[in-house]
């Protein structure tokens, strides 16, 4: 499990890449996510009720509104701390202020990304991958139904809470199944293709303890437009 990654350099790495963009637009969430270096809660490209009955319109509004947004105004208020820390050079400060940012900026991104890799039915959630993304799974897993059997086994095994990840090794190009603890995001050495959120906010509401149900019913909405474009 590369849970470890979040502790490196690419954390830093992909928040300065997100930085430039500005939050003005419905779609594109993973690029418009940070406005002159402040984070910020992303629209969705649909309704809370949009994706049911996979996720209920309740579960959607509290973890949009209600998680994804801690972790926006959590990653701010941190971040100003450990600048102040840097400019009086308080070097303790900075080391106990890290592993905050790193939580809450992880959960920034991962739920960015999570956001786009969900469409309602009527948007071709649901459906099958296309092009060269499919037959990178038909290579690697022998089929759709492979990939999902390895990545809904993935999240069973996860202690706690977590998210699955299908991620592209950027060295080789290989596709994966990875799970990370937590907020850790998907840094350095992969790339994040598709994630799903293990954390008990994204289903106890609407499924209590069958998390298994979670795990296969979320398939119905998965986006793999979104997928395809991460794909290199």
């Amino acid at each position: 499990m590369s849970t470890t990654l979040l502790r490196t350099t690419g954390f830093r790495s992909a928040l300065r890449a997100a930085a430039p963009s500005i939050t003005t637009h419905r779609a594109g969430l993973a690029g418009a996510t940070f406005t002159r270096g402040k984070a910020t809660l992303p629209d969705l490209p649909y309704d809370y009720g949009a994706l049911e009955p996979a996720i209920s319109g309740k579960i959607m509004e509290l973890h949009h509104s209600k998680h994804h947004a801690t972790y926006v105004n959590s990653l701010n208020s941190f971040s100003e701390q450990m600048g102040a820390a840097r400019d009086s050079d308080n070097v303790a400060a900075q080391i106990a202020l890290q592993p905050l940012i790193n939580f809450h900026g992880g959960g920034h991104l991962n739920h960015t990304l999570f956001w786009e890799n969900l469409a309602p039915k009527s948007q071709g959630g649901g459906g099958a991958p296309s092009g060269e993304l499919a037959r990178a799974i038909e290579g690697h897993w022998g089929g759709l139904e492979k990939l999902q059997e390895e990545v809904n086994k993935a999240l069973a095994g996860i202690q706690g809470s977590g998210w699955a990840w299908v991620v592209q090794d950027a060295q080789t190009g290989a596709l994966g199944v990875k799970t990370y603890a937590n907020q850790d995001p998907v840094v350095g050495q992969f790339r994040p293709i598709l994630g799903i959120d293990a954390w008990e906010h994204a289903y106890y509401l609407q499924y209590e303890n069958r998390k298994a149900e979670y795990f296969k019913a979320i398939w119905d909405v998965i986006n793999w437009k979104a997928a395809e474009k991460r794909y290199k």
